[in-house]
């Protein structure tokens, strides 16, 4: 499985997707883990956020590792160093389902890790933004649930 680097593979998965699990979530406004969850959440997905010092975020309980999470994941998306990457990497890969996708934003990458997430069937994205990309690609468009970005926001 090769790495999901082109505008139709990207698009593909964002429009297919309707969960993402935030590993790394902030609570502060000012930081960028919880700008991109709060657009994506207005863009119409459901955020789940994974962060142990949070008891809750954007409405939402926070859970304090993957292994906590109980509903199907579509998109695991990384907010945590590349050298924490590979300590994720047997939670994701104990979920089953598995996650179609684990999304690592901008600044993150593991070789190794994302090699033992391909070769499990999951799909990888490393060192993109999941809000750029869908802004870029997805736009006002809206995806499998007729969700968008929410007017006045984004």
């Amino acid at each position: 499985m090769s790495p999901i680097e082109s505008d139709e593979s990207l698009g593909e998965l964002l429009e297919s997707a309707t969960t993402i699990a935030v590993i790394g979530i902030k609570d502060r406004q000012s930081e960028d883990a919880f700008r991109v969850p709060l657009y994506m959440q207005r863009a119409g997905y459901r955020i789940v956020p994974v962060n142990p010092k949070l008891e809750a975020v954007l409405d939402e309980t926070c859970h304090p590792n993957l292994t906590e999470v109980s509903e199907p994941i579509d998109i695991v998306n990384l907010f945590r160093a590349s050298e924490h990457v590979p300590g994720h990497v047997d939670e994701i890969l104990s979920l089953q389902p598995h996650p179609k996708a684990v999304w690592m934003q901008l600044g993150i990458h593991h070789g190794e890790s994302a090699q033992r997430l391909r070769e499990a069937g999951i799909e990888v994205v490393q060192d993109r933004c999941i809000m750029v990309d869908h802004r870029r690609l997805l736009g006002g468009r809206t995806g499998p649930e007729g969700r968008g970005p929410t007017e006045g926001h984004a």
